[in-house]
């Protein structure tokens, strides 16, 4: 089955990578609205009204030498029964991708399923000692006594992202690049924090040659587009997650560029139109 997808940015070379999907859930996504609402969505989407299947979506990118993976997707965690996903390592590997020549990780947060692939048994010592992992300070300062009173997750997802987010830091901490609002990674690749998801969530901007990229980690969904304003459930700020969307998917539409993003369906490249009081998801048509 299909599970990466290359995208020219100018001179920037990147290629979306699945991690494979997420069982979850309907129940989380738009958890502040009526339920009745939230069925009609999904009936409109057609989509199953329980349950259905969240992409998980890394990219890789090359640019002025440097190889920088985006995100390291979920790894394996036996106790969630999440069989589908983790699939990150051994598709870099199909795609001909050494472990070895990766020089930067940038994490858009901490959450198990951008981090996990990194904890894998055997995966550490594939890297090279010279790794570089680029994080916000103030998502490595959260997950040292995480708030979850605002979120709305399955049952043992709480205890999982705390246990995996704890042995990430300390297994990684000598290999952090700690960066408070924007950092330059690589010539046209800037992370920058936006908050509201995580408190140190970012996002990923790609600029060469008049072509411009967003990977946007978790601040859009698929519900996102209509419904900026719907909470999901694994934002633990929901009210400023919500104005984090808002204000990003204004920015993609005013821009018209290319969005990449963790959640939407695979390959998830493409670009927002605004739709009156809200916007409108545009795929790129497959390039073959």
């Amino acid at each position: 089955m299909p599970s990466r997808y290359a995208v020219r940015i100018g001179k920037i070379d990147v290629l979306v990578v699945s991690d494979g999907v997420l069982p979850l859930p309907t129940k989380m996504l738009g958890h502040n609205v009526e339920p009745a609402v939230r069925a009609t969505w999904l009936n409109n989407m057609f989509l199953p009204p329980d349950a259905f299947d969240w992409s998980l979506n890394a990219v890789l990118v090359r640019s002025g030498g440097q190889t920088i993976l985006i995100d390291a997707g979920l790894g394996l965690d036996p106790n969630l029964n999440l069989p589908r996903a983790g699939q990150l390592v051994r598709r870099l590997q199909a795609a001909g991708i050494d472990l070895a020549s990766v020089t930067d990780v940038v994490l858009t947060h901490m959450h198990m399923d951008h981090v996990g692939g990194l904890l894998v048994d055997g995966v550490k010592e594939r890297l090279r000692p010279d790794l570089k992992i680029h994080v916000a300070a103030a998502e490595v300062k959260f997950w040292e006594a995480p708030d979850f009173t605002h979120v709305n997750m399955p049952q043992g997802f709480p205890d999982a992202l705390r246990t995996v987010a704890k042995r990430f830091a300390q297994e990684y901490r000598g290999q952090l690049r700690l960066f408070d609002e924007e950092h330059k990674v690589a010539p046209g690749v800037i992370v920058q924090r936006t908050g509201g998801h995580t408190p140190g969530h970012s996002v990923v901007r790609l600029a060469s040659g008049g072509d411009r990229l967003t990977f946007a980690g978790d601040a859009v969904f698929t519900v996102g587009f209509e419904h900026p304003d719907w909470h999901n459930g694994f934002e633990h700020d929901p009210e400023e997650a919500a104005r984090v969307r808002v204000r990003l998917l204004g920015d993609l539409a005013a821009t018209g560029e290319q969005l990449i993003a963790t959640h939407l369906p695979f390959p998830s490249v493409g670009r927002v139109a605004v739709d009156g009081n809200a916007f409108r998801w545009v795929p790129v048509f497959w390039d073959y």
